[in-house]
């Protein structure tokens, strides 16, 4: 995708599978909530995430947004192929210059680091502070992503609140997901695309902003923030590309009727 001077591209890292009705809830509504949404799902009936990240070039700076879920393969998610992704794109790990995480679920930071080492070693990485105490800092943190993170430290950058990372890349504190869970907004020459990360997993969460996902943090904050989302890009030209959403396909809301609605973009 070229916004303006910029070019966004997609790299895929593989799948990952969840159980439907275990992860995604609509709160006191009575009925299962996913026959209205069937074919949102696999035959056998699971949701099916994509799992990635995305480049975008910037003159001389080659960004990653989040970093896959790297080797694992657990029977529920699978990982893998984000270098040759990213080589399939004419780069090595040594020509990226900025790793930028919506998050630090395990699913979005799988390269970060791999059996102590950095990946991406002459990268600077930038994180939410409050994501970073959170899985890192806080006593409760997970050893896993400690391990996986704290590699990184050297790198690192944290910022807090609202903030420029580079020339058009903007960061939005939308906290619910995870406390620093952060939305990108990529600019150029009056184009514009919202990198979301997991701000929705599918896009009934856009459409249905009230659903619960499991994981959130925050539920209530999360689906605040996500109807704060689709009442602001709603019916504009702005792209909307998700971390999971299938092949990691951008697309856009609009309104029909008074109710969103999500309709991927003709060119994918």
């Amino acid at each position: 995708m070229k916004l303006g001077s910029l070019l966004l591209t997609p790299l895929l890292d593989g799948a990952g599978q969840e159980d439907p009705r275990e992860v995604l809830l609509r709160p006191e509504v009575p009925g299962d909530p996913w026959d209205e949404h069937e074919e949102l799902l696999t035959d056998d009936g699971r949701l099916e995430l994509a799992v990635g990240g995305y480049l975008i070039r910037s003159g001389d700076r080659n960004i990653l947004v989040d970093a896959g879920v790297g080797t694992i393969d657990n029977g529920k998610y699978r990982g893998g192929q984000f270098l040759e992704s990213l080589k399939a794109q004419g780069l090595e790990p040594g020509e990226i210059t900025d790793v930028i995480f919506t998050h630090l679920h395990f699913d979005h930071v799988g390269w970060a680091s791999k059996k102590g080492a950095v990946v991406f070693e002459n990268a600077a990485y930038r994180v939410h502070e409050l994501d970073w105490e959170h899985f890192v800092e806080s006593p409760s943190a997970e050893p896993g992503a400690v391990r996986k993170l704290r590699p990184l430290e050297s790198r690192l950058e944290l910022f807090a609140g609202d903030a420029t990372l580079a020339p058009g890349l903007d960061a939005r504190h939308t906290p619910g997901h995870t406390p620093g869970s952060t939305t990108l907004i990529v600019s150029s020459e009056g184009q514009r695309a919202a990198l979301i990360g997991d701000l929705a997993h599918t896009p009934i969460e856009l459409v249905e902003p009230h659903w619960h996902f499991a994981f959130d943090f925050d539920s209530v904050a999360a689906a605040a923030v996500r109807a704060d989302f689709v009442s602001e890009f709603a019916d504009t030209d702005t792209d909307i590309l998700a971390a999971h959403f299938p092949g990691m396909q951008a697309g856009r809301l609009t309104t029909i009727d008074g109710a969103p609605r999500w309709t991927y973009n003709k060119e994918n």
